[in-house]
């Protein structure tokens, strides 16, 4: 009897507001899917408590959020509000789309771990949800 590998971890991919523009977050997730994580999308126009529950009923290690319609600044940081009422503040999030370079710092010092815009490799995506879903088992295990 063969094992099945072990996914990488567990991942929401969330799409919060109206944007409904999901080729980045399916073309995301269907990378990580492909490079061993569970992936789970919430599908487009979902609120930040839409996410933030299914975050926690799903028990993953990640959330990856996208937004194309401006509006980062202020669903982002409703996201992580969201999470902290949910007690699931210990979660990673990481966000990306049409982000203009000046917004990531503040992004950064809300909370989100890392923030990628277009063109930003594949890799470079991979490697940032791998290090946070692997931080994010860490402190649960402690």
């Amino acid at each position: 009897m063969t094992s099945q590998p072990q996914p990488h971890g567990r991942v929401l991919i969330g799409k919060p507001g109206l944007d409904g523009h999901d080729r980045g977050a399916k073309f995301v997730a269907r990378a990580l899917r492909d490079d061993g994580f569970e992936v789970i999308y919430t599908g487009i126009r979902r609120s930040a408590e839409e996410i933030a529950a299914a975050a926690v009923q799903e028990d993953v290690d990640a959330v990856g959020l996208s937004l194309l319609s401006g509006a980062h600044n202020e669903l982002f940081a409703a996201v992580l509000e969201a999470l902290r009422n949910a007690k699931a503040e210990d979660i990673p999030v990481l966000g990306g789309g049409i982000i203009p370079e000046e917004d990531i710092p503040d992004l950064k010092r809300l909370g989100l771990r890392a923030v990628f815009t277009p063109g930003t490799p594949v890799e470079e995506i991979l490697s940032a949800f791998r290090a946070a879903v692997e931080e994010h088992r860490k402190g649960r295990s402690v």
